[in-house]
């Protein structure tokens, strides 16, 4: 649902436009001014934030697919995405994987258990993705019994999700369908106010929602940015300004969240001919590339004090019907195998990342630790025991149940 402009975008389209306009330009061209690039290696710390949903149709409000289709989009991608991605590995041999925001509201168990299934074989994690208050306004007593039944469902009866140590209740990344978090999107797609609140009380340790589509009224002015929300989480929107993570200042409020890349692309072979904005979406009308990867880097997304760490949180909607060849099939292998084996040569080390993964390492950077890090994918937040990839062999054939 969220690829598309929704009944929030209200008015005029130039209306719409200039709105959005407003929020992002300043913030853009002030990052422009005063981010440097470091001079020298860098770490690319990449995560796949993938809003999977088996039951997308094209169209706006289009429905749900049928139950064999959704069933037929599942088993190919589980069958599929070892074999199409197997050889493709960062500098410390692990896959190319996805995080698999699974939308509580469609919550099928047989469907789940073939994803956990594959993630359990070393492909991927299963967070938490919410659509709501779409036809009338969400409450905050829905929103919490949801994420907690969800939250439950996947831990207890999947085993999937992440544990702190010394605290037995399961906790999770998020993502907000249609991109409306805490009531960003002018009252579509969720009515509720204290939603980060919400999070906070049931779990949640990061949200990976933003940036939206282009010109979603759901967008906010703060760009390029990992950090803690700078408002009260009971109030409405209290992550559109907030405190950048910094070496040496721990994290005093959950969630905290990780944007992904926002840019200007100038691109003539763009539908205007002009450009298109840079979300980090792999789509069919964008696929990734070698060019796209320069502006993520120059959104130098990084922790304060860690400047040679890029966290570069990607976006897909693996399971939409018009972009599924692109994220599973050859634009994207093809832009992997660039992406390794140019990596030395442009001074690159590589880290294929979970969104739970990304969140430790940011924890880790606050807290001053140094080094490779891909040695602080566990370092807060762990997976289940029989879940975790320590305990994975990726260089065994996959088995993945029917």
């Amino acid at each position: 649902m969220e690829k598309l402009q929704t009944p929030a975008t209200k008015g005029s389209k130039l209306k719409r436009r200039l709105s959005y306009a407003l929020k992002t330009l300043p913030s853009y061209f002030w990052q422009q001014l005063t981010k440097r690039s470091p001079i020298g290696p860098v770490h690319l710390i990449i995560a796949i934030a993938d809003h999977f949903e088996p039951s997308s149709m094209p169209g706006n409000f289009a429905g749900y697919a049928p139950q064999d289709i959704q069933e037929q989009r599942v088993e190919s991608w589980c069958a599929q995405y070892p074999k199409k991605f197997r050889e493709f590995r960062d500098s410390e041999g692990r896959p190319f994987t996805h995080t698999y925001f699974y939308p509580a509201e469609q919550y099928d168990r047989a469907l789940v258990q073939q994803i956990a299934d594959l993630c359990h074989a070393g492909w991927g994690e299963i967070e938490i993705h919410l659509h709501h208050g779409v036809t009338e306004p969400a409450t905050a007593e829905s929103t919490r019994e949801q994420l907690v039944r969800f939250r439950d469902t996947l831990a207890h009866d999947h085993g999937c999700l992440s544990y702190k140590d010394g605290d037995s209740s399961p906790k999770y990344a998020f993502v907000h369908g249609n991109f409306a978090l805490a009531n960003s999107a002018g009252g579509f797609g969720c009515g509720v106010d204290d939603e980060m609140h919400i999070l906070a009380e049931t779990g949640c340790y990061v949200d990976m929602t933003y940036p939206t589509s282009a010109f979603h009224p759901a967008q906010i002015s703060k760009l390029n940015s990992i950090y803690e929300c700078g408002s009260d989480l009971k109030q409405r929107t209290p992550h559109r300004h907030g405190f950048d993570l910094k070496v040496g200042r721990s994290i005093s409020t959950l969630p905290f969240l990780i944007q992904g890349p926002w840019a200007l692309h100038f691109d003539r072979q763009a539908r205007n001919h002009i450009g298109r904005i840079e979300d980090g979406a792999f789509t069919a009308a964008n696929p990734p590339s070698m060019h796209r990867l320069q502006l993520w880097k120059r959104s130098a997304i990084t922790v304060s004090g860690r400047p040679d760490w890029f966290f570069i949180k990607l976006d897909a909607h693996g399971m939409y019907p018009t972009d599924t060849e692109t994220v599973l099939g050859i634009p994207t292998q093809n832009f992997v195998k660039e992406l390794i084996s140019g990596a030395a040569e442009r001074r690159e080390t590589l880290h294929f990342v979970s969104a739970r993964e990304m969140a430790n390492i940011a924890l880790a950077a606050c807290d001053g630790r140094e080094g490779n890090p891909g040695d602080y994918r566990d370092y807060r937040y762990r997976l289940y025991k029989n879940s975790s990839p320590q305990n994975t062999r990726f260089d065994q054939p996959m088995v993945v149940k029917a």
